[in-house]
């Protein structure tokens, strides 16, 4: 009995730390994304889906690699009994958590529901895709990459119809890009980031700046030479004229006229002298490898402190 106490103290405080660093990394982020919004800085898909996944991953860290083994290691098996505040703070944490697992759920059971309903009447196609690709006999134009773990690639007869040979190639091409960077799976943590960000107009940005960058890698990553950069061009105006532009974060499923930002992804696509994207990966290999090794070396202090930070929390809230 004494030992479940000690685990439900520490599962009620560990959700206040969540709900603390939780507030703090949104206030951050909301401040770091005013910024970056503001001066429309052309940041790379990777900073978006960090900047809006980082309070509530900020908060998972803390509680599992420092919170929970600073209760085990200094917290005293004869636990006091929490106070009012400390459980209201760990109710409202947990249903944070809960909501987040709420929305994701129904988002992944909306995405699963329309691709059944999509296949009961698709038949496969034979392609050089690496993944199982099938026509849905649908006018409206759509190709969409529906799924996180086990995507299907779905055209519509209206794309078939729509589009020649080589742009419908290059536009399985782009969603095979999405594959690759799993992309679905990125808008599922979105969706599902137990934050206070969720259903903002902060995140709504955030996630509408990432969906245009990461339309934008698609692209890239599916047009090799000039040839099929045109052909990818030419179906992104084609299927957008008869496509309301939107950015689905709210279901884990891929279209090729994601995102909304039709122009600049044909200017890019055409412009033949555009550089071509460089990610310089040794700076931030060393920069992670360094906060490690100095992590790792004072991991001990850390608990130490986290464990008096603790004390304070729970000692001065009324």
């Amino acid at each position: 009995m004494t030992d479940l106490r000690y685990a439900l103290h520490g599962v009620a405080i560990g959700l206040v730390w969540f709900g603390l660093i939780n507030v703090g990394g949104a206030a951050l982020v909301a401040f770091a994304a005013q910024r970056a919004l503001g001066r429309g800085a052309n940041r790379t898909a990777a900073f978006w889906l960090a900047l809006r996944l980082l309070p509530s991953l900020a908060a998972i860290v803390f509680v599992v690699a420092l919170f929970a083994p600073s209760y085990w290691q200094y917290e005293p098996r004869a636990v006091e009994d929490l106070d009012v505040s400390l459980t209201i703070g760990a109710l409202a944490a947990a249903l944070l958590i809960g909501a987040a697992v709420v929305r994701g759920w129904r988002a992944w059971r909306r995405a699963a529901s329309r691709t059944r309903a999509w296949l009961r009447v698709a038949r496969p196609i034979e392609t050089a895709a690496g993944i199982p690709v099938y026509e849905v006999p649908i006018a409206a134009p759509m190709m969409a990459l529906a799924g996180v773990f086990r995507p299907r690639l779905l055209v519509t007869r209206g794309v078939v119809d729509l589009l020649t040979g080589e742009e419908l190639q290059a536009g399985i091409a782009h969603e095979i890009g999405h594959f690759r960077a799993r992309d679905n799976l990125k808008r599922l943590a979105m969706r599902a980031a137990p934050d206070v960000l969720a259903s903002t107009r902060v995140a709504a940005a955030i996630e509408a700046r990432w969906a245009s960058a990461a339309e934008h890698d698609a692209d890239g990553a599916g047009a090799a030479d000039n040839e099929t950069r045109c052909a990818l061009a030419s179906a992104l105006v084609k299927v957008a004229k008869l496509t309301p532009l939107s950015t689905p974060i709210a279901e884990p499923i891929s279209t090729l006229v994601d995102g909304g930002d039709i122009a600049s992804r044909v200017q890019r696509l055409l412009d033949d002298d555009a550089p071509a994207a460089r990610r310089d990966w040794l700076p931030r290999i060393s920069t992670a490898l360094a906060v490690a090794a100095t992590v790792a070396l004072s991991y001990s202090t850390l608990l130490w402190l986290v464990h008096e930070a603790t004390e304070v929390i729970v000692n001065t809230l009324p």
